[in-house]
C-alpha cells in the first residue's frame, strides 16, 4: 500500500495524494480516509472532498496554518494501512427510464459492445455502482462499476444541451446529469429524480461513497414519478 503523499492545494487547504489511477479499491480507501478524518472533528478542517484518488481538505488557516495541519495530520495517515474495512453503504435505487427519446446513444453503444438494445440495458442496471465522487456540476455522481463491455470514448463533440436526469456513459464510468446543460458522454436515459437540490439536507442525493443500482422503468412510470416530484 502507497503512503499518502500530503501537497498544499492553494492558500487554505491540502491535498492528499494517494495514487493516480482509478481502481476501486483505491477509492474505497479514500472514503475510508474521508471518515476517519470527519469523525475526527480536526476544529481546523472545514470541509472534506473525496475525488478517486486524492482527497482535497479544506483548512481554516485562522485556526491553524497548512504547514501546522499537515503535520497535525500524520497520526491519522499513519492509521491508513491498518483501517478495517467499512460496513457496506446502503444503496440507493435510480429508476430509469430508456425510451428512444431519453436514450438517444443506446442503440450505438450496444451495438459496439455486440448486444441488443435490450441486452445493453440489462447489462448496465445489472452493475453494481459506488459513488466514487461527485463534480463537473453540483451532485454530478461519477459511478464506479461499468461493465467494460459498455465503455465508449466520449463524443468527439459535446452537446450543448443534455436534459437534466440523464444517465450516461463516458470512458469507464457512468454518471448522471442533475441539471441541463452542456455534456459530452453518451445518452443512455432519464431519471425523474433530482439529483441534487439546494433546499434539501443533504443536498446531494448521491453522495461520495454511496452504492447505486439503476432499475428499469417505462415512459408512464417516469411521468408519473416526474410528475409526484413536481407536486
Amino acid at each position: 500500500m502507497s503512503p499518502v503523499a500530503v501537497e498544499p492545494l492553494g492558500e487554505d487547504a491540502l491535498l492528499l495524494r494517494l495514487d493516480r489511477r482509478i481502481d476501486p479499491a483505491l477509492n474505497a480507501r479514500v472514503h475510508a480516509l474521508a471518515r476517519r478524518l470527519a469523525a475526527a472533528r480536526l476544529p481546523w478542517l472545514r470541509e472534506v472532498v473525496p475525488a478517486y484518488a486524492s482527497l482535497a481538505l479544506c483548512v481554516d488557516t485562522r485556526v491553524l496554518g497548512l504547514e501546522a495541519a499537515a503535520g497535525a495530520l500524520r497520526p491519522l495517515l499513519a492509521e491508513d494501512a491498518d483501517a478495517p474495512p467499512p460496513p457496506p453503504a446502503a444503496v440507493v435505487e435510480i429508476p430509469v427510464c430508456h425510451a428512444p427519446a431519453f436514450a438517444p446513444d443506446l442503440d450505438a453503444l450496444a451495438a459496439r459492445a455486440g448486444l441488443d438494445r435490450d441486452q445493453a440495458i440489462a447489462l448496465h442496471c445489472a452493475g453494481r455502482y459506488q459513488v466514487a465522487m461527485t463534480g463537473f456540476a453540483p451532485g454530478f455522481p461519477y459511478l464506479l462499476g461499468l461493465d467494460p463491455r459498455l465503455a465508449a470514448p466520449r463524443l468527439s463533440s459535446p452537446r450543448p444541451r443534455v436534459p437534466a436526469g440523464s444517465v450516461a456513459i463516458g470512458g469507464a464510468q457512468t454518471g448522471i446529469y442533475p441539471r441541463e446543460g452542456p455534456g459530452g458522454w453518451h445518452l443512455v436515459g432519464r431519471t425523474p429524480l433530482a439529483l441534487f437540490d439546494p433546499a434539501r439536507e443533504p443536498p446531494c442525493l448521491l453522495p461520495p461513497g454511496t452504492r447505486v443500482r439503476f432499475v428499469a422503468i417505462d415512459e408512464a412510470r417516469f411521468h408519473a414519478l416526474a410528475d409526484g416530484a413536481a407536486a
